[in-house]
């Protein structure tokens, strides 16, 4: 038996394991794609069979047809909305996108991180949990579009705003959810914590955050998307210009193929925050193996 002969079906193992590999990794982009083509597809459907208006409900090949003329309604500034004198381009549009994400962004860093100090805090300190549970407890009902005149009143037009409000949308449930998790935290955990000598402050900072955090991003997961919401609201009424202030100038125009050519920005927009949240929460709880529940 020759070298070559031996080597022959190692070279072929090889190849397939790469081949396994690289299917592995394209299988979740496959499906992203999959999934968007039924839509995509039964939405250009419906539109062949004349079921959907094409004024009012422009199909994607209508609506992205004259994608370039529609760069013009976005100011890379973030500053205003409406057409532009000299045209835009796919910078205007990056522009638009990045002063939404910016506000989404800071929000939920200030939200997540407030709320997790503000809820061990209630829990560590017995007299500031009592003092600021009940007031947390009464404010957390109110619906983030209820702060808005607040938002404007204390901050004024701009950024501000926004922020505020995205901070607002997931603060006190975020708060809640903490303290949710801290008191869900197994006994014995702490049990065992008390055994081996750690203190309160070893054991709130050993044994419960790391306990309670991979929950708390899947929280803070499922309440990115009302922060999206809130943040489109708040440019869409004229406190930011951003992608909500475009859809706004869109309806109020009946412009049918800039609504949707936005709505799919929003929507991918979205998605790739989900994903880069994913990514964040991987980095940040190495610890925590991988989810058996659908990646979750």
């Amino acid at each position: 038996m020759t070298h070559e002969t031996i080597g022959a079906p190692v070279t072929r193992s090889k190849r397939n394991s790469v081949a396994n590999k690289l299917l592995t990794r394209l299988e979740p982009t496959l499906w992203v794609f999959a999934s968007l083509s039924i839509f995509v597809g039964l939405w250009e459907f419906a539109w062949w069979r004349g079921w959907a208006n094409p004024l009012l409900l422009p199909p994607p090949h209508i609506f992205l047809a004259d994608v370039t003329d529609q760069f013009r309604f976005f100011d890379p500034g973030g500053t205003r909305a409406g057409a532009l004198a000299t045209g835009g381009s796919i910078f205007s549009v990056l522009g638009v996108i990045a002063w939404s994400s910016f506000r989404v962004t800071v929000g939920l860093v200030l939200g997540f991180t407030l709320s997790l100090a503000i809820g061990i805090g209630i829990r560590y300190f017995k007299v500031f949990g009592k003092l600021m549970l009940p007031l947390v407890t009464m404010l957390a009902p109110i619906s983030p579009v209820a702060w808005l005149p607040v938002a404007v009143f204390i901050f004024g037009i701009g950024n501000p705003p926004a922020i505020f409000l995205v901070f607002i949308a997931i603060f006190f449930i975020m708060t809640l959810a903490t303290l949710s998790q801290i008191d869900n935290v197994p006994a014995h955990y702490i049990q065992l914590a008390r055994i081996m000598g750690c203190d309160k402050r070893q054991i709130y900072r050993h044994v419960i955050l790391p306990a309670i955090l991979p929950e708390l991003f899947v929280t803070l997961r499922m309440n990115l998307f009302a922060a999206w919401m809130v943040v489109l609201i708040a440019e869409a009424v004229g406190v930011g210009s951003g992608l909500g202030q475009v859809t706004m100038m869109a309806r109020n125009t009946f412009n049918a193929s800039l609504v949707f050519f936005t709505m799919t920005l929003i929507g991918i927009t979205g998605f790739a925050f989900d994903q880069a949240l994913r990514y964040v929460q991987r980095k940040v709880l190495w610890w925590v193996g991988p989810s058996s529940v659908g990646g979750l």
